[in-house]
């Protein structure tokens, strides 16, 4: 078993790992290139909040987080539309109602795996080290005037990762933009109060674009618009700013007080697929984002990444202990995993920002519902799937077929009968 390994990334992948290998006997040494967080603030512009749902809620339940996640966040049992006209539209995510994504501090929650971790023995932080590159063969990681050396590298270090980039030459590599760009907004407690429904995930889908909105628990709502990048671009002065928005979200303006200012200072954010292919070579390996980013659509981000830590884990325990097994392992378990929800997030802007606001899928959304109720755990929803259930991402779409197979096959059966019984009937007569 490698005696000391070092974990690339202290977010919220390269936290809970760190904490699940220490559990384990391992030393980890964690590098991560920002100064503390819990000290340094978080970035301008990064997303405040995110959404944990049960696939996360699993893997922190693990390191005895999930409770205290749960204590500190919003759920949001459905999504609430807002058309052009201002009128509202609420749609439940789960067929009884009851079930809920969870709004949570993105930093509040990296705090507390750091601490977590930073408890945990065998665990060692080590912040303001920018990596400048690791060897595959010897475990040599290179800073900026320091080196290290660890028997297994593992890199947690996002999109843009440098573990990645340093074991990239001959790697099966995709990195795909959307043409869209997202912006970060502030809209702020009223009177002290939420301005609006807490209990919600709040859209405006305009066709190729829209504004959603996520709680947090200071009573304000942190807004992201999902624009074309050149509509970013064309709106340079507070008037341009604050006459589009009053076209696209007339109810939403006038719950914005420092939009114009907010607008004009926050950057604009690329939206990225990252897909790559081996997450292994030699001592060092990729996890989450550095291995599969995904675009934000289904809220399953942070959910896949925990995912990844805790087949990490428990394919160390099949291996028992022996690291190129269990990485290969972990590879060939994950793999197949992240493509698939990396495929279902991009589908998933098209379902938000625009199928949402059609009356049809208002219907189909409502006739999957009464399925689920009826069959009794016999039909799940896709949404279900991903986001209340454990089941692996690459099985989703095939359960899905079969269930509408059946479904297909007993409303045909039903049919025929009714048919049937109409033709005797008729003959009788």
């Amino acid at each position: 078993m490698a005696e000391r390994v070092a974990v690339v990334g202290a977010g919220l992948a390269g936290c809970l790992l760190a904490t699940l290998l220490a559990r384990r006997g391992l030393t980890v040494d964690v590098y991560e290139r920002r100064d503390d967080p819990r000290r340094a603030g978080a970035e301008r512009g990064r997303s405040i909040n995110l959404a944990i749902s049960a696939r996360g809620l699993d893997a922190l339940g693990r390191v005895g987080l999930d409770e205290r996640t749960l204590d500190d966040a919003l759920p949001m049992r459905g999504r609430t539309l807002h058309s052009p006209t201002g009128a509202l539209a609420y749609q439940s995510y789960s067929a009884d109602g009851t079930r809920a994504i969870n709004s949570i501090s993105r930093a509040g929650l990296n705090h507390a795996l750091l601490d977590c971790a930073e408890q945990t023995p065998g665990v060692r932080l080590h912040f303001g080290h920018r990596l400048g590159g690791v060897d595959a063969d010897s475990g040599e990681l290179t800073f900026d005037g320091a080196s290290a050396r660890a028997d297994v590298v593992l890199g947690a270090d996002g999109a843009y990762s440098a573990v990645r980039r340093s074991i990239q030459h001959g790697m099966d590599l995709h990195q795909d933009f959307l043409p869209h760009g997202y912006k970060e907004l502030t809209i702020p407690a009223r009177d002290g109060e939420f301005a609006l429904d807490p209990g919600s995930l709040h859209i405006w889908p305009r066709g190729a674009s829209m504004m959603i909105a996520l709680p947090n628990t200071d009573r304000s709502f942190t807004c992201t618009l999902f624009w074309a990048k050149a509509d970013f671009a064309a709106l340079d002065t507070p008037e341009r700013v604050l006459a589009e928005f009053r076209a696209r979200y007339p109810d939403a303006v006038d719950l914005m007080p420092t939009l114009a200012a907010d607008y004009l200072a926050n950057p604009v954010g690329s939206l990225v697929t990252v897909r790559c292919e081996p997450w292994v070579r030699g001592r060092v390996a990729l996890v989450g984002d550095a291995a599969h980013a995904i675009v934000p659509f289904f809220g399953q981000g942070a959910n896949c990444a925990f995912e990844d830590c805790v087949e990490l884990d428990r394919s160390l325990t099949a291996a028992g202990g022996d690291w190129p097994t269990a990485l290969a392992r972990y590879q060939e378990q994950r793999k197949p995993n992240a493509d698939a929800i990396a495929d279902m997030a991009l589908a998933n802007f098209v379902e938000m920002s625009e199928k949402v606001a059609s009356p049809v899928f208002r219907g189909q959304t409502k006739l999957r519902h009464a399925l689920e109720r009826a069959l009794g755990g016999r039909y799940v929803s896709r949404y279900e799937l991903v986001s209340f259930t454990t089941i692996p991402y690459a099985e989703i779409d095939g359960r899905i077929r079969r269930q509408d197979r059946t479904v297909g096959a007993v409303a045909a059966g039903t049919l025929a009968a009714v048919g049937a019984g109409a033709l005797l009937l008729r003959r009788r007569r």
